[in-house]
């Protein structure tokens, strides 16, 4: 018998401590320059941390997917824009989902700037570096040190990740996901029949009849749990630290946002409270091209969380799975009941309740809802899609988004819209996109008028209304953008409202020059100011406002300078 070669004890513990060390990565096609860097980074910081050297892309992210397996940790990523088969753009882009807090450097000729600085939007790349960098000490090592330092400043402790075994076609189970996904909380998912999930419910002390069970962190074990529950589980804030607050804010898309950014950068109280998760209709978007500031497109998620990071740091509370069913005006206070019979109270309100999707009446839609019919876009079921038929009905942008996301898993996608053509209600830069795409289909004056399957969604029949002829056609996946519903129901009575349910403010509230019913206040209301004196309206929930994030964004930090003007009696 042969007997492998000893290593010893003290190559061993060396190994091992080089591996314990921070990586810092460099890759660059030409050698003698992945050499050059190399060698500075190794002089300046070889001692506590340990240089990788990669001469392409998929080198360097095959060093990293094993530094992953291994548990290894990566401090910063160094990256020469022009290289074949993969740039260095491409490359960091992949390297963010394997290490996303290592900090990003992008090494250019004068020639590629623009592309840099295009970069700080699609990677969120921390520098870009002129070659050639000497000397190393006055334009390398400065760089790499502030990015040292801010990347040893984040905590780097293992994610602490939440399992959930639930039913394929079960519309819970699809609820907490995407629960979890929008509120940005890190999961796995396992079918009931995969054979980690039997271990997981044999675990649980659970059944495939209680399904969907949630493992949290610590090990906790929830069967079939409530959102608040959930939320309370996994760390998210649901109870307020105060009883009072300068400004209550209800709802978390863009406008909510927005006005929690100012109001706590101005020094108001401020508390947000979201149904859900924040992010509105926008957080759930795969990909907004149109906001000012980024060429290149954001997703809503990324946007909405950035916004909500912000406003938190300076000082706002975020509430998550708090709905609103009542305001009442109590002297000087406003107050907002929730659906627990709990309640806070503030100087001023800010409604930013945003819109929901019309449901489809057609038979046996209501039937399969989180079953194959799923209203917004529904991104944790795209990767499911790989290869099958995917059906949208709407034609507004949020359609539009969701049909080019889509595509990049579905087999084919076909958009229906009840109108002739997508230009009434559609961006022009989502129609050119679209139809650049060879498996997305149109199919203008067309509607869903039913759904059939056994357990989940099979079938959708579909009739063209310029014809009246039907066809039916196999697919599981459905996802519905019509009409914009205002959450505003839990107002009537209480504020004024159009006949659609949205929210009459300002010089609407005035009729042959009068103000509103019970208007207390000597002055008119203000532009975004609602028929009870101190409560604010921004974004789409507001009668005749325009359906955008960045003028929903506006209306928020718009409302906020109201609030100021309200609360210094003016």
């Amino acid at each position: 018998m042969t007997t492998a070669p000893a290593t010893s004890t003290t190559e061993a513990s060396a190994a091992e401590r080089a591996r314990s060390r921070p990586a810092i990565l460099t890759v660059d096609d030409d050698v003698s320059v992945s050499r050059a860097v190399a060698r500075d980074l190794r002089r300046q910081y070889g001692e506590r941390y340990r240089i990788v050297r990669a001469e392409s892309g998929e080198q360097a992210l095959d060093a990293l997917r094993e530094m992953k397996l291994r548990g290894d940790r990566v401090a910063v990523l160094l990256a020469d824009f022009r290289m074949p088969g993969m740039n260095g753009l491409e490359f960091l882009e992949q390297a963010m989902d394997l290490f996303p807090t290592a900090r990003r450097v992008l090494l250019t000729a004068y020639a590629d700037t623009n592309a840099a600085i295009d970069a700080i939007n699609v990677v969120d790349l921390d520098h870009y570096l002129l070659k050639p960098w000497d000397p190393p000490q006055e334009k390398l090592y400065p760089v790499v040190d502030a990015l040292l330092e801010a990347w040893a400043a984040t905590d780097h402790s293992p994610v602490a990740e939440t399992r959930v075994v639930g039913h394929r076609w079960s519309a819970r189970s699809y609820e907490v996901r995407d629960f979890l996904a929008r509120n940005q909380v890190p999961y796995r998912w396992y079918l009931c029949d995969e054979p980690e999930a039997t271990r997981l419910l044999a675990a649980a002390r659970a059944s495939t009849d209680t399904l969907p069970v949630v493992i949290t962190p610590d090990g906790t074990a929830l069967t079939d749990p409530s959102d608040g529950e959930l939320a309370d589980r996994v760390g998210l804030s649901t109870t307020p630290a105060e009883d009072f607050y300068d400004v209550v804010v209800i709802g978390g898309g863009p406008a909510g946002l927005g006005s929690a950014v100012y109001a706590a950068s101005e020094g108001l109280r401020t508390v947000l409270v979201e149904r859900m998760a924040t992010g509105g209709q926008a957080g759930q978007s795969s990909r907004i091209e149109n906001y000012l500031g980024f060429p290149d497109g954001v997703s809503g998620s990324q946007l909405t969380d950035r916004a909500r990071r912000q406003a938190v740091k300076f000082g706002a509370e975020v509430l998550t799975t708090r709905d609103a069913v009542a305001l009442a005006v109590e002297g000087p206070a406003r107050t907002v009941r929730f659906g627990d019979g709990q309640e806070i109270s503030a100087h001023t309100v800010v409604l930013a309740t945003g819109v929901s999707y019309r449901q489809l009446t057609a038979p046996g839609l209501a039937e399969f809802t989180g079953r194959g019919v799923f209203y917004g876009s529904a991104l944790t079921e795209a990767p499911s899609c790989s290869g099958q038929d995917v059906y949208i009905v709407g034609g507004a942008n949020s359609a539009g988004q969701a049909a080019m996301h889509f595509a990049r898993h579905a087999r084919r996608v076909t958009l229906t819209v009840r109108g002739p053509s997508l230009e009434a209600s559609m961006s022009h830069y989502l129609i050119q996109q679209i139809a650049a795409v060879d498996t997305i289909t149109v199919r203008p004056c067309t509607e869903v008028i039913a759904a059939e399957g056994d357990g989940h969604l099979e079938r959708l029949t579909l009739r063209d209304n310029a014809t009246g002829e039907t066809e039916t056609v196999d697919s599981q996946w459905l996802f519905v953008f019509i009409g914009a519903a205002p959450r505003t129901d839990w107002l009537d009575g209480v504020l004024a409202r159009d006949a659609g349910g949205f929210l009459l403010t300002g010089p609407d509230l005035m009729v042959d020059g009068s103000r509103p019913a019970g208007w207390t206040l000597s002055r008119d209301p203000y532009h975004l100011e609602t028929s009870v004196p101190g409560v604010f309206v921004a974004g789409d929930a507001r009668a005749e406002s325009v359906k955008r994030v960045a003028s929903a964004v506006g209306e928020g930090a718009m409302a906020i300078a109201l609030v100021h003007r309200y609360l210094a009696g003016h």
